[in-house]
C-alpha cells in the first residue's frame, strides 16, 4: 500500500461520493492468508467501487486479483494460481437491527469504518480452492521422489505381504 493511505475507510462517506480506491499488498502482509501459501512471495491488487445499496445501506464492489503459490494437496509442492475474484458487500454493524435483510453479504465494520486490507484479505480467502491441487493430474508430483529404504518413495509398499504368504501356505 503506498504510503499515507489510510487503510481505515469510511465507507457511508465513500458510498455517498461514489468512490472507487485501488490498493495493492503483499502476500506475506495477509495474516490469514500465510498458511494457505506455500511462498509468501507476491502482491494482491485490491478495487473497491463504493456505492449505496437498493436498502438504503453503503457498499461496495470489492475485486481482487493475484497470482499466489499454494500448496498442491496430492503432491505437497508449491504451484501458482491465479486469482481474479469480485463481490458485491454491503456494510453492517452488529447493532444495526434488521442487518440480514439485504441482497449481498454482509460485512461487518466498526463505528462505521472498514479496514480495507481485511476487506481485500476476505475476498482472496473466499477465492482460494478448499483442497488445492495442480491443474494437470498426469503432471502433479513429477518432481524427483526421494529414495527410502531402497525403495523409491513412489513404488507401492504393502506392509500386510508377507500375512498373505503364510495364508497361502496353510
Amino acid at each position: 500500500m503506498a504510503a499515507g493511505l489510510p487503510d481505515l475507510v469510511d465507507c457511508a462517506r465513500l458510498a455517498d461520493d461514489a468512490a472507487v480506491l485501488e490498493r495493492t499488498y503483499g502476500l506475506r502482509d495477509l495474516p490469514r492468508l500465510k498458511d494457505a501459501l506455500a511462498e509468501p512471495q507476491g502482491m494482491l491488487t485490491a478495487s473497491f467501487a463504493f456505492a449505496k445499496t437498493r436498502s438504503g445501506r453503503a457498499g461496495a464492489k470489492v475485486t481482487v486479483a493475484a497470482d499466489p503459490q499454494l500448496v498442491c494437496q496430492r503432491c505437497m509442492q508449491g504451484f501458482l494460481w491465479r486469482v481474479t475474484a469480485g463481490s458485491e458487500v454491503e456494510f453492517a454493524s452488529s447493532a444495526e437491527p434488521n442487518a440480514d435483510d439485504g441482497e449481498r453479504e454482509l460485512f461487518a465494520v466498526e463505528n462505521g469504518l472498514v479496514s480495507l486490507k481485511d476487506l481485500a484479505e476476505e475476498e482472496m480467502l473466499l477465492a482460494l480452492p478448499i483442497a488445492p491441487a495442480c491443474s494437470t493430474p498426469l503432471t502433479c508430483g513429477k518432481a524427483p521422489r526421494e529414495v527410502v529404504g531402497g525403495a523409491r518413495s513412489g513404488d507401492t509398499h504393502r506392509p500386510l505381504g508377507a500375512l498373505q504368504d503364510l495364508l497361502k501356505k496353510t
